[in-house]
Order: C-alpha cells, then structure tokens, then sequence
C-alpha cells in the first residue's frame, strides 16, 4: 500500500486507496519524544482515533462550536462565485478530509470528476469516500491515507479531463500550525496546485475571548471528552498505563499569540509509562495537546501571498466570525 506516484487511471463509482504514512511507529515515536520534552506535547493529528472522529462531529454540532456552521453558511451561501472562481475540469484535493461534509457542497456545485481526499485516519477516509461515491456515482475518488502536515508527492492522474488543481482546506486546520509552520504547509500547498493551481482556504478570525473560550471548553464537556480521549487511545494502542482521570481538559485563549492553546492537566504528582518508558508529571503540568492560531483577513492574505499565491477571493459571514479565501497559485 506504497506505491510510487505515478499515472493512474480511475474510475467512477471505483474508490481506490492509497497509503503514503511511513511504516513503523508513527504515534509511538510522536508519544515518545513529545513527553521527553520540557513542554510537554503531543501532535493534534493522534486525535481523530475512531472515537475521536466520532467525537469531533459531536464538537462540530455544539452551539459554542460556530466554526463549522458559519464556514458551511459561507460555503453554501457563496457557492456559484466559489464555482466560478475555482472553474471547470478541476482535480479537488482536499487535506483532511475528514468526515467531506463540506466537501459535498463543492462537488454538488462544480460537478467535478475527480476528487483526491488526503486524511491519516484510514477508517474514516474509506468510510466517508464510499458514502461519496454512492451521493455521486459520476466521480472519480481516490483516497490517500497520509499526513498532511509532512511533504507529500501526489499522483498524478490519467484517464479525467483536469484543466486545473484545487486544493480545498477547510475547517480552519490551518489555526493548527504556528504561523512558520502555516507558511511551510503553504508552500507546500501552492507546490501541490502547479501551474494555475488555486486554494480555497477556511480561516478562523480573531475576535472576543469570551467567544473563543467558549468555543473550545464547552460546558458540556464534549470538548474535554475529545482532548482526554487521546490519553485513551494512546493506552489502547501503546499498552500506556495514564490514568485518565488524574488528568483534565484545559483550554484557553491567549490575546498575545492569537491563538487557542489546548492542554491535558496532571491534577497529581504521577508517573505514566509508555512502551517501557517513565515519564513523571507535577501537579499542574500539562501536555500541550493543540493550538489554533486565529488571523485577520489582511495577515492571512500576506501569509499566503509570502507562499506563492495571490489573494483573489474573501467570503465572510456577516459577524465577521469566520472567513474562506480563495488564493491563486503565482
């Protein structure tokens, strides 16, 4: 389930799969050196297990949570410029395509008959790409179970007329990375468009604390759910011993960096094993788990234009919660 990129023909109704993740322990190796470090931490992509996806939909369902709604709002309400602007013939790849709930709108509007969904969680890829095919039996997908957040070489593709590529990342992942490592995955995303290549981008805005807090420490607590369900999965996976009650969900939003910073707080001094390995924890020492930086409409637009692109496209709600940018590839 490696293979070389090369030409490949596909075929409507047909989802094919592909795997670009390393062979080996990803997680184990992530797990391990992310609590060796002073600051300890732990990539967001180990969040969407099984449950974690499930969990995540739950997220996206709470009325804190205005993200998904207000990007889908935009999606929806714009989608005959979004067509116009990305136009015909178009190869959509999609980066963590998740659950492709977005997505669907994009394909419905574009009638487009290739579709590249690029998700690490191989279950929901396959899950989500066969409920796809059956929505739209004229469209050709081909699933790449991978990590987005490194360099990727995509296949390309033969057999589907392609005028040209359109990278979709919604959902505000971008917040995810610090703005350097936003600029890099940036570069690697116009590398991925070529020629004439264009981007369509969710971006969160910057706005109240009080929203933001809200939005990611929901008094239900679903989003601790989510957040301590990655102690669990890394028990289940890497037969670690975290008591995940001894832990819990911090989150917060800092004015200064501009972003939201999501943390596993130890409510004990503890020791936690992993693969033979001990790893000790003060009582208020917390395990990095997540950041999700926020931009304005004119310091996201020179983050993409320092990439290689030029800023085309803004499509807002009318709050100003929430943005899509649509970029061209320079």
């Amino acid at each position: 389930m490696n293979p070389e990129p090369s030409p490949q023909t596909p075929a409507p109704g047909v989802v094919r799969y592909y795997s670009f993740l390393p062979r080996g322990g990803g997680l184990l190796e992530d797990v391990l050196s992310g609590l060796a470090l002073p600051q300890k931490s732990i990539p967001p992509k180990y969040f969407y297990d099984e449950q974690g996806c499930r969990l995540f939909e739950a997220i996206c369902e709470l009325p804190e949570y205005y993200l998904t709604r207000t990007e889908t709002a935009i999606l929806r309400g714009n989608i005959a410029e979004i067509a116009q602007f990305i136009g015909p013939e178009a190869e959509l790849i999609e980066f963590g395509s998740g659950v492709q709930a977005k997505t669907r709108i994009l394909i419905q509007a574009l009638q487009t008959q290739l579709y590249v969904p690029i998700d690490i969680a191989l279950d929901t890829l396959r899950a989500s790409s066969s409920e796809l095919a059956a929505r739209f039996p004229f469209l050709n997908i081909v699933g790449i179970c991978a990590d987005h957040t490194q360099p990727l070489a995509l296949p390309e593709f033969v057999g589907v007329p392609i005028q040209r590529k359109a990278i979709f990342f919604p959902g505000s992942t971008i917040g995810n990375f610090t703005p350097a490592e936003a600029l890099a995955f940036l570069k690697q995303a116009r590398k991925a468009a070529g020629p004439r290549g264009v981007l369509l981008i969710g971006v969160d805005l910057k706005k109240d604390k009080a929203t933001l807090d809200a939005a990611y420490a929901d008094p239900r607590g679903v989003t601790a759910q989510f957040n301590l369900n990655l102690l669990h999965r890394i028990n289940r996976e890497l037969a670690a011993d975290f008591q995940v009650k001894r832990f819990r969900h911090k989150a917060f939003y800092d004015p200064i960096m501009s972003r939201i910073e999501m943390h596993l707080e130890s409510l004990y001094s503890q020791f936690v094993h992993v693969a033979g390995r001990r790893f000790g924890f003060a009582p208020g020492e917390t395990i990095h788990t997540e950041i999700s930086c926020k931009y304005s409409i004119a310091e996201f637009q020179e983050l993409g234009k320092r990439a290689g692109f030029t800023p085309e496209k803004v499509w807002t709600d009318p709050e100003q919660l929430f943005s899509v940018h649509g970029m061209v590839a320079a």
